[in-house]
């Protein structure tokens, strides 16, 4: 049996397309794909996951299937998603869906949560952060301890 991963790269990457989230939800969903995502993590959930389906108009299906069928690196998933009929590529299109996720605050129960998780008392409020901090200690308990 292969080990489950947690995927390390954060929803604040952004590929050559300068799309912020769709590196983490390619891994992600890659990872699914192949029965190696680590317990606790959706492939493609309603959170940023959606966020960058509905923002670049992609269907949800239909990127799955590309994902699952195809096993893209990530350029080649680049390259599928400007094929795609009606796909939001313009400037203003990926400028709305970064800021959007840049802009997201998760709730003071979440925050607090993934704070006390790592010891700490404060931090940011983002859910960039917040989520970059929850996946480097699933990391460290899964992998390092």
């Amino acid at each position: 049996m292969s080990a489950k991963l947690v995927p390390l790269i954060s929803s604040g990457v952004a590929g050559p397309l300068g799309v912020l989230h769709l590196p983490r939800l390619w891994l992600k969903t890659s990872l699914e794909a192949t029965g190696k995502l680590a317990d606790g993590y959706p492939g493609a959930g309603k959170g940023y996951d959606q966020m960058v389906l509905d923002g670049l108009g992609l269907n949800r299906e239909v990127f799955l299937k590309f994902i699952k069928d195809s096993k893209p690196t990530y350029p080649q998933l680049e390259a599928w998603v400007k094929k795609q009929p009606g796909a939001k590529l313009d400037k203003g299109s990926i400028d709305k869906l970064n800021a959007a996720i840049l802009g997201y605050i998760h709730d003071p129960d979440t925050k607090k949560n993934i704070l006390s998780a790592n010891g700490l008392a404060e931090g940011p409020s983002d859910a960039v952060n917040l989520n970059n901090l929850d996946d480097w200690k699933e990391f460290h308990d899964a992998v390092l301890k």
